[in-house]
């Protein structure tokens, strides 16, 4: 027996070599130049080779507004989203502690009992109460991969929660700020509607002194309507926006408080760091290489099937029955079988089977790799949105300062007769655009840094 036992410990550390009990190795290498070839944004940006990164900061830390941080805070608690992202945790976690009660030996109380006559005679009445136990040794490490599958998954269900939350704040902070920029922008819509609804007044009184016509009425009428229409748009955009904030925090519609836009301040600094860190800081790309490695102890699993299984049962308990005789009272009855068993006839089922764990880690590598390309092309799709944005803010304030000069000139040469007074509408429009899509490109340049925050991994 101890020669077998011997014999059974050198064939398992020989199949060591054959990947049973090899562990999976971490993802310690990027993509050369995983952010593009520059990173570079503006002058304040610093570049990718410092090891400080803009995920760094706590989303406190980052949205200073505090009508954002209850907001944020709200969602964190009552979005259901998330809360099915945390139930899915208790539900790796509770398949990871059953993995790992399964090198323990199970029992079972298997009471059994028989009453016989033969030939109208005296019956006969036989019971056991026996007490069963069942235990398989793992000694070609098919639990051992069963468990380690299984703390993989559980911890990818714990990124899997980490990237809904962090996609839930970034949500919730690009919504917020996209109600800011819709009020910035129905503020200045409604000042206009105000002005040509004036203008409208000061037409219809040029042309009853004759000093204008029905055309340059009737043009003005048209542009008053287009913004009144502007202005209702805008109002149903609020509603919806505000709904859709609604939803994220797990209540039924209602007006959000908030603050202004002008009144926003983020930082001016974006450091991404280096490309390695999204490795710890992005909670999508922990996720796929968990999935990964979970492929990988499945595939150690799968070669598992073809080597010996080891289990050993027994049994003990009282019975008043053994063999032939009737024994009263009860005697203590004890069993022991240890079995081996090998696969003879289910070879080409078990080749199937490692040939699909194998693909299937293929396919695991290929989602990982590609989840690492995603991460590095949204990187650098906030910071080209960002320097973007920077730099067309300086352009539309000179451009706004020209436009207002435009319009208070062709005012002065109106009241000198030089010029008209659909001359005048067709600058305050232009400067009513200007207005606009200022308010749009700041809000850009806020929702540049929103973006650049979640890619780099931040709200952990």
């Amino acid at each position: 027996m101890k020669k077998q036992i011997i014999t059974l410990v050198v064939a398992a550390l020989s199949l060591s070599s054959c990947g049973i009990y090899t562990k999976y190795k971490p993802v310690t290498t990027v993509p050369d130049k995983l952010y593009g070839t520059d990173v570079t944004v503006v002058d304040t940006l610093v570049t990718a080779g410092s090891t400080g990164s803009l995920a760094d900061l706590s989303w406190r830390q980052l949205f200073t507004d505090p009508q954002l941080q209850a907001l944020i805070e709200q969602g964190l608690q009552n979005n259901t989203d998330l809360q099915s992202a945390q139930w899915r945790v208790e539900e790796a976690r509770a398949s990871l502690s059953a993995a790992r009660l399964a090198y323990l030996p199970s029992f079972a109380l298997s009471p059994q009992g028989t009453v016989s006559s033969f030939d109208k005679g005296k019956a006969s009445q036989i019971y056991s109460l026996p007490v069963t136990s069942n235990w398989e040794i793992d000694i070609f490490g098919r639990l051992t991969n069963a468990k380690r599958r299984a703390k993989a998954l559980h911890a990818q269900s714990q990124e899997y929660e980490l990237a809904v939350k962090t996609q839930l704040i970034a949500n919730l902070a690009n919504a917020y700020y996209t109600l800011l920029m819709l009020d910035a922008q129905l503020a200045i819509s409604k000042e206009t509607e105000v002005k040509w609804k004036e203008s409208v007044r000061v037409m219809q009184a040029l042309k009853n002194a004759g000093q204008g016509n029905e055309a340059g009425l009737a043009q003005t009428e048209a542009t008053y309507y287009s913004i009144c229409t502007t202005v209702l748009d805008l109002q149903e955009q609020i509603s919806q926006v505000e709904n859709s904030l609604c939803l994220m925090l797990g209540e039924t519609p209602r007006s959000i408080r908030r603050g202004k836009l002008e009144g926003q301040v983020l930082p001016q600094e974006l450091s991404v760091g280096i490309p390695l860190q999204l490795l710890a800081n992005r909670p999508d790309v922990k996720a796929a290489e968990l999935a990964l490695t979970q492929a990988f102890y499945s595939t150690n699993e799968a070669r598992s099937a073809f080597y010996p299984s080891i289990t050993l049962s027994g049994s003990a308990g009282w019975t008043n029955g053994a063999g032939e005789m009737i024994l009263n009272p009860g005697k203590l009855l004890l069993s022991a079988v240890g079995s081996l068993t090998q696969p003879l006839f289910n070879n080409g089922q078990n080749i199937a089977r490692l040939k699909i764990a194998k693909a299937q880690q293929e396919e695991a590598k290929l989602a990982f790799t590609q989840s690492l390309l995603n991460a590095g092309a949204e990187v650098n799709n906030a910071l080209k949105q960002n320097q973007t944005a920077r730099d067309k803010a300086s352009f539309y304030t000179k451009q706004i300062a020209s436009l207002q000069t435009a319009v208070s000139s062709t005012r002065l040469l109106m009241q000198h007769g030089s010029s008209t007074y659909l001359e005048v509408l067709t600058a305050q429009q232009t400067l009513l655009t200007a207005e606009l899509t200022q308010v749009g490109n700041r809000f850009q340049e806020i929702q540049s840094v929103i973006n650049l925050y979640q890619a780099l991994g931040g709200g952990r």
